[in-house]
């Protein structure tokens, strides 16, 4: 349950940063049990890296629903203005 505290904080914190966007994906990649590239946790400095170690342990617990909930919440949201941000850029023709 700390670790999914200390990623949900991280990322409303570092929203559009490289780490929060790893984060989220990771977060998303578990939750829907799809492809996640582990290599993108290498991009991640030790500390992060750490945390990303640490969520998946407690998401393997699963047991706490409502850290859990709030966090995955959290991460559609980044994940939904990623692509709207991707959206709104214009194509270079």
């Amino acid at each position: 349950m700390i670790a999914l505290k200390k990623a949900r904080k991280l990322i409303e914190n570092h929203a559009g940063k490289p780490k929060a966007e790893v984060l989220s994906r990771l977060v998303l990649a578990l939750e829907s049990e799809v492809p996640f590239q582990l290599s993108d946790l290498y991009r991640l400095d030790y500390d992060d890296f750490h945390l990303a170690m640490e969520i998946m342990a407690e998401w393997r617990l699963d047991r706490y629903y409502t850290s859990k909930a709030v966090l995955l919440d959290l991460s559609m949201q980044v994940s939904q203005q990623q692509e709207q941000a991707r959206e709104a850029v214009p194509q270079a023709a």
